[in-house]
C-alpha cells in the first residue's frame, strides 16, 4: 500500500510511557509567573539540524510564554564543553536548563551541582542519569526496530536474503543512539544477515563517511546511521561509490533528504525535535512556576520518511495550497473539549496554509446528524472532509457518496470503514492496555489483588473506545479481577456517573472510563463516594485534571488531539494537491497524566 511521506510509522508513545512514568496534569498552557525566568538550552551541539530545529521549538515557546531562551550548546560534540555550558548556565543566573546529554554519566556531577543550586532539569532528546523534572525525546529502540525493519524490507524485495551490514554511531555513550542500534539490530534477530560491529563517527558526516566507504569496501549489502551525521557521512558515501547499498538512517536535513531524492539513503527515521524544544520549554516554564511534573516520560515521535516510488512515499518538502480549499472538520460532537483542541490544531494548520476549515460538528454524539453534517459539507461545496466517525459503519454511506462527488476524506480519531486518504488516531488497544496496567499498578500498590472493575464506554460502535477497552481488558488476563459486563454512557458526563454509581455501589475496586465524559462522571462518581474505587481514564480536560488533583481519578490517557487535527488538515490539503497519500495510518501519541 502506497504511503505518503512521514505517514508510515509513527509516535511509539505507548512504549516509552509505560517504561516511564506519569505525566503532571498541567491543564491549561504554562503561564509564565515572571518575566524575568532564563532558561538555557544546551544540546549536544550547534551545527546539527537537529539541534537547530529543537532550538526553534523551543525559541516559539519561549516567545508565547514571555521568557528568555538562551542557546548555549558547544559547536561540537564533546563532554568537556557540554559541562562547562551547564556550569556557566548555573554561573549565568538560568533558573532553568533544557538539556540534551552527550551520554548517560559524562556530565551528571555538574547536573546535580546544577540542581543543588536550585536549578530545574528537562531532557530533550537525550536523558542523563540524574533525575529531572520531565523527558521529551523518542522512544529510540522502537524507531531503530522500525529503520531495521524498513531495510530488512528493501533487502528481500530485492531478492537480498543473506550478507553483511554496517552500522555508523555516534559512541557507545549516547543513549539516545545506542538504544537505536540495540532496535535495529532486534530486527535482524533470526535472520541470515551479519550485523557487523558498530564502528563510531561522533556525528561527524565526514568521519561517518570514511567508516561507511570502508563498510562498502568490505561488500556490505546494506549501512544504518543512527543520528543525522552519520545517516548523511553514509549516504554520501553510497553516492560517491555509486553503490547500491541500503542505507537507512535517522534524523531529518536537507542533506538526508536530497541524498534520499537521488536514492543513496533509503529511508530516515524523522524525529520530532521542535515538539522536543517548545515542550521542553513549556515544561520548565512549569516546573519553575511550582508545578511537580514528576519526572514524566514523553515519546515526541518518529515518521519514516522515503522518496516517492519507493513504496510510495516522497521526501518532505514544504507544504503550500493550491487554492483556498474549502474543509469541513465533522468531529463526533463540538462539546468535548477534546474536540474543541482538535478544531484548534486544524485552524493552525489552516491558518498557515491559507485554506478555510469549517467545524461542523453536531451538539451531540448521534448518527443521524454526523450524516446530514456530511451531506451538508457536499452540499456547501467543501473539497475535503476531515471526520472522527461515530461508528465504523453508520456513516460509511454517507462518505462513499461523498468520495463519489471528488471530495478528500481524512480520518482524524475515529475511521469508518471506508478508504480515506489518510488517518491521525491514537494506538487505542495499546493506549487502553496502558490504562489497565496503571490501574493493575496501583491496586497492587494497595494491596488489592482481587475485585470487581466496571467499565464505562460510549457505545459499542465507536471503534476507537472499543479498543481502548480491548487493551483494558487484556491487561487483566490471568490476574484474578473481573471485568464487570460494559455499561454505555454516550460519552455524556452525567449518565456516566450515573453508571458509575451503580459500579460503586456494587462494590467495585476501579472503573475505566473510556473517553473524556465517560472518565468526567466516573471520576464525579468517586467524588460523590468520597473517593472509595480507582478511577483510570481517557483524554484531558479541565474537569479531568481537577479531579486528577483532588484525588478521585488516578490517572487519564492524554491523547494529542490538536497533532490530529493539524496534521489532519495538512494531509487533506496534500491529497487535494494531488498526492496519493495511501491511505496511510499515523498514531498521534499518548502520555499518561498523574497527579
Amino acid at each position: 500500500m502506497k504511503k505518503a511521506l512521514a505517514i508510515l510509522l509513527t509516535l511509539v508513545m505507548i512504549v516509552g510511557l509505560m517504561a516511564g512514568c506519569g505525566s503532571t496534569s498541567t491543564g491549561e498552557e504554562p503561564a509564565a509567573e515572571s518575566k524575568d525566568i532564563k532558561i538555557a538550552l544546551i544540546t549536544m551541539d550547534s551545527i546539527d539540524q537537529h539541534w537547530i530545529t529543537l532550538n526553534e521549538g523551543a525559541q516559539k515557546a519561549a516567545a508565547e510564554l514571555g521568557v528568555t531562551v538562551t542557546f548555549m550548546a558547544p559547536n561540537t560534540k564533546d563532554d568537556a564543553q557540554q559541562i562547562e555550558q551547564v556550569n556557566n548556565a548555573v554561573s549565568a543566573g538560568c533558573q532553568a536548563i533544557v538539556v540534551a546529554a552527550n551520554g548517560p554519566d559524562a556530565i551528571s556531577s555538574a547536573l546535580n551541582e546544577a540542581i543543588a543550586a536550585g536549578v530545574k532539569v528537562v531532557y530533550v532528546d537525550s536523558p542523563a542519569n540524574v533525575e529531572a523534572e520531565a523527558t521529551f525525546s523518542t522512544d529510540n529502540k522502537a524507531a531503530g526496530q522500525t529503520a531495521g525493519e524498513t531495510m530488512l524490507a528493501e533487502l528481500e524485495a530485492q531478492g537480498i536474503t543473506s550478507g553483511s551490514i554496517g552500522i555508523v554511531n555516534v559512541n557507545a555513550a549516547t543513549a539516545s543512539t545506542v538504544a537505536r542500534e540495540e532496535g535495529f539490530r532486534a530486527a535482524f534477530e533470526g535472520t541470515d544477515f551479519e550485523l557487523l560491529e558498530t564502528q563510531y563517527g561522533e556525528g561527524d558526516a565526514a568521519k561517518s563517511q570514511s567508516i561507511a566507504e570502508n563498510y562498502i569496501t568490505q561488500g556490505v549489502v546494506g549501512i544504518f546511521g543512527c543520528n543525522e551525521g552519520s545517516t548523511t557521512g553514509a549516504g554520501n558515501a553510497n553516492k560517491a561509490a555509486s553503490s547500491h547499498v541500503v542505507v537507512v538512517g535517522f534524523d531529518k536535513s536537507d542533506a538526508i533528504l536530497g541524498l534520499i531524492e537521488d536514492g543513496f539513503v533509503l529511508a530516515t527515521m524523522a524525529q520530532n525535535p521542535d515538539v522536543m524544544g517548545y515542550e521542553g520549554v513549556k515544561a520548565a516554564v512549569a516546573a519553575l512556576n511550582g508545578e511537580d511534573l514528576g519526572g514524566a516520560v514523553t515519546d515526541t515521535g518518529v515518521s519514516v520518511l522515503k522518496k516517492e516510488g519507493s513504496d510510495g512515499e516522497t521526501a518532505d518538502t514544504e507544504l503550500t495550497a493550491a487554492e483556498d480549499y474549502k474543509i469541513a472538520l465533522i468531529t463526533m460532537d463540538s462539546i468535548d473539549q477534546h474536540w474543541v483542541t482538535l478544531n484548534e490544531g486544524a485552524q493552525k494548520a489552516a491558518e498557515e496554509l491559507g485554506v478555510t476549515v469549517t467545524f461542523m460538528a453536531p451538539n451531540t454524539k448521534d448518527d443521524a446528524q454526523q450524516i446530514e453534517q456530511v451531506n451538508n459539507a457536499v452540499s456547501a461545496g467543501c473539497q475535503a472532509i476531515i471526520v472522527a466517525a461515530n461508528g465504523p459503519d453508520a456513516i460509511s454511506s454517507a462518505l462513499n457518496e461523498a468520495i463519489a462527488a471528488g471530495v478528500k476524506v481524512v480520518y482524524v480519531d475515529s475511521p469508518a470503514n471506508v478508504e480515506a486518504e489518510a488517518t491521525f488516531s491514537t494506538d487505542n488497544k495499546a493506549a487502553g492496555q496502558t490504562a489497565g496496567e496503571t490501574m493493575l499498578a496501583e491496586l497492587e500498590a494497595q494491596g488489592i489483588t482481587s475485585g470487581s472493575i466496571g467499565i464505562v464506554n460510549v457505545n459499542a460502535a465507536t471503534a476507537s473506545t472499543v479498543a481502548r477497552e480491548e487493551g483494558f481488558r487484556a491487561a487483566f488476563e490471568g490476574t484474578d479481577f473481573e471485568l464487570l459486563e460494559t455499561q454505555y454512557g454516550e460519552g455524556d458526563a452525567a449518565k456516566s456517573q450515573s453508571i458509575a454509581e451503580n459500579y460503586i455501589t456494587q462494590g467495585v475496586v476501579g472503573i475505566f472510563g473510556c473517553n473524556e465524559g465517560s472518565t468526567t462522571g466516573a471520576g464525579n462518581a468517586n467524588k460523590a463516594a468520597d473517593g472509595s474505587v480507582i478511577v483510570v481514564g481517557f483524554d484531558k480536560s479541565d474537569a479531568i485534571l481537577g479531579l486528577i488533583e483532588d484525588g478521585f481519578v488516578l490517572a487519564t490517557m492524554a491523547q494529542n488531539p490538536d497533532v490530529m487535527g493539524y496534521e489532519g488538515v495538512r494531509a487533506a490539503v496534500a491529497a487535494l494537491n494531488g498526492e496519493d497519500l495511501g491511505g496511510a495510518v499515523t498514531d498521534t501519541g499518548v502520555s499518561v497524566l498523574t497527579k
